[in-house]
């Protein structure tokens, strides 16, 4: 069954005035066929427990299971209904939203209950069972530095990340074979906060987001060079900063960096090296659903329920990898 998202803020507060729809909708989304006990795996009516809303309980090995149990809201304590305004906010506005907005807008005490809720979030906005981008479009690769200016430390150094991105070029109609500049557009994105430019570490991330045979364009960097003996049509081309060359060959690509440098500069102003992979994740599901973004609510829920998310302590104690879900969505 389908799970319904809220087309407007004004059909969001409708579908959802209490925790009991909430909980009806989180339940439907967890079982679309029915409650299925995780314990002994029969399928059939959930008993319910008045004083515990959140909590089922089978009617056959008469185990209790929570219903936020195993989602990225596993033992919260905070509504539903916070979670799933925060939801609909991140994954329905083009901004998304930074956590000191969030913290004003729930009325949170505490900034990093915000800024927690968000990054739990980003944990269910990667599908663990991601395809490969590329199986009928042409892909752009090329990486990019993300960070701020540095000052006073001398010629050439900076604190700058490395991005390394890939994006689908498709053109508007299938029969559109001049394929002209205004009948091309972006498909799906994919990217990831990569330690520098080596062979093994850019072909590596090719392998991993781009299906085998595809045609993958770069510019004429060294370490894509091994890409066609991994099985891919590569068109790399020198491009030598030649602003021309550049827009002709990777008219994509680069124009999602910039938009993706704006994003985090305007509405985070700051992100850390620690965190930057969970932005980036943020970035690619927002993007891929951009046409369709209402449906982005129900999508972040439905992934969320599969996957697990950072504890407050491996959050803040750095024992989280976000790079573990980074495979796009």
């Amino acid at each position: 069954m389908k799970t319904r998202s809220p087309q407007s803020l004004l059909e969001f507060q409708r579908m959802f005035p209490s925790e009991l729809e909430c909980i009806a909708y989180l339940e439907t989304i967890r079982w679309p066929n029915g409650f299925t006990c995780p314990i002994c795996g029969i399928s059939d009516t959930a008993q319910r427990i008045a004083t515990r809303p959140r909590m089922l309980r089978c009617r056959h090995c008469r185990r209790d299971t929570a219903l936020t149990a195993g989602t990225v809201m596993h033992a919260t304590r905070t509504p539903l209904q916070a979670w799933f305004l925060t939801a609909y906010l991140v994954t329905t506005q083009t901004p998304g939203i930074s956590a000191t907005q969030l913290q004003r807008q729930l009325g949170l005490s505490r900034y990093e209950s915000a800024f927690q809720m968000l990054h739990k979030l980003r944990a269910g906005m990667v599908r663990p069972d991601r395809d490969r981008i590329g199986a009928d479009w042409p892909v752009e690769v090329d990486e990019a530095l993300i960070g701020g200016r540095t000052r006073g430390e001398g010629r050439g150094i900076h604190h700058k990340e490395l991005v390394v991105g890939a994006l689908e070029v498709r053109t508007r109609s299938a029969d559109n074979k001049k394929k002209t500049r205004a009948s091309l557009y972006a498909g799906r994105l994919r990217l990831c906060h990569v330690a520098d430019r080596a062979a093994e570490t850019l072909t590596g991330f090719v392998s991993d987001n781009v299906r085998k045979g595809a045609v993958v364009r770069t510019d004429g960097w060294d370490s894509y060079n091994t890409l066609t003996q991994q099985g891919y049509m590569h068109d790399p081309m020198v491009l030598e900063g030649d602003p021309e060359r550049m827009d002709a060959h990777l008219p994509m690509i680069h124009i999602t960096f910039s938009n993706l440098k704006t994003w985090l500069q305007g509405t985070h102003h700051s992100v850390g090296k620690q965190h930057l992979q969970a932005y980036l994740d943020e970035f690619v599901f927002r993007y891929n659903r951009r046409f369709y973004p209402m449906t982005g609510f129900a999508s972040i829920l439905g992934i969320g329920t599969g996957v697990s998310a950072p504890t407050y302590q491996e959050l803040y104690g750095g024992a989280w990898d976000h790079h573990v879900r980074s495979a796009g969505s």
